[in-house]
């Protein structure tokens, strides 16, 4: 478990270095601000390393808002890779007082030791293009969703992928959302293209993960706004597909049952895998930390389920 006594955390995202030592970046924003739907506007990305993905020694911040520019309210989800040139790169999600923060865009951070952080250019890395995504339209949607990238090698080799949540450019407001793409030969030059998914009665995917479990790959996604047509009473979703690359049948997603817990990540256990994700809320009151690893595991027809382990079933 990762809890601050000053600072909420909530969505993260994990890397292991060379020595095997887990990395998580997580956002986070002071508990000073006392009202924690204000820590959107205050968050920065948070750093922290472990050895069993449940004792963490936080280390340095790996990245603030910029002083000036398109990112200078708030740094937002990301990922973070390793390039074919041994360096490390950190996708991330900004956005800016010129827009007062409804804007979202893609940048990137890089990094040779994964503790200190640059930059990559002035500019935001990929934007929303209208051609297949919504932009911003206060009369449809609270926000430009262009946020949460996902990046991953192309299985054949061909470059890389970027998974997004994005937004549809037609159909009803509160149902709009995909699976945002975008691919790229060399992780830094990106083409935006049409989504891998259709919309299917959510109004965001929030927070998307492509994993292989046993050899089926798996969308994991979250959401805090679905359609009627779909009911309200689940957060998160895994879907199957017979590539890394989709399509995507988000009509076809499976609920996972894990009340409290939001934006999780699979994350590689020992010889599982587990979910780690920040506990949301717990009669009523915003919790803010991570939480321990839950292992699981993939049921065809059922989706991921709790996994038992040894200390499962010693009690221990």
């Amino acid at each position: 478990m990762l809890r601050l006594p000053d600072h909420w955390v909530w969505d993260s995202w994990y890397a292991q270095d060379d020595t095997g030592r887990q990395h998580v970046f997580f956002l986070r924003a002071s508990r000073a601000l006392l009202d924690p739907h204000r820590r959107h506007r205050r968050a920065s990305i948070g750093h922290a390393v472990s050895t069993d993905l449940r004792s963490w020694q936080l280390v340095a911040d790996a990245l603030v808002p910029a002083d000036t520019g398109w990112d200078d309210l708030a740094t937002w989800t990301g990922c973070t890779v390793r390039g074919p040139d041994g360096r490390w790169y950190l996708f991330y999600t900004g956005v800016g007082r010129a827009e007062d923060g409804l804007v979202q865009r893609i940048g990137l951070a890089v990094s040779d030791d994964l503790v200190t952080w640059h930059r990559h250019g002035d500019g935001p890395l990929v934007e929303a293009d209208p051609t297949w995504y919504e932009l911003l339209d206060r009369e449809m949607w609270y926000e430009q969703a262009w946020r949460d990238p996902w990046v991953f090698p192309d299985p054949d080799g061909d470059g890389w992928h970027m998974l997004i949540t994005a937004r549809a450019n037609q159909g009803p407001a509160d149902a709009r959302g995909v699976i945002g793409h975008a691919t790229s030969p060399d992780l830094l030059n990106w083409t935006v293209r049409p989504p891998l998914s259709a919309p299917a009665g959510f109004g965001h995917l929030e927070v998307p993960q492509v994993a292989v479990m046993d050899g089926q790959p798996l969308l994991l996604f979250c959401t805090n706004a679905v359609a009627a047509d779909r009911g309200g009473e689940h957060d998160l979703w895994v879907v199957p597909a017979p590539t890394v690359q989709g399509p995507w049948d988000v009509a076809a997603a499976q609920p996972i049952a894990q009340s409290h817990l939001y934006a999780p990540r699979l994350v590689r256990d020992g010889d599982g895998w587990s979910l780690i994700g920040f506990i949301d809320h717990v009669d009523g009151q915003f919790v803010g930390e991570l939480s321990d690893p839950i292992p699981v595991r993939y049921e065809p027809g059922t989706g991921l389920v709790a996994r038992l382990t040894a200390a499962t079933t010693t009690g221990a």
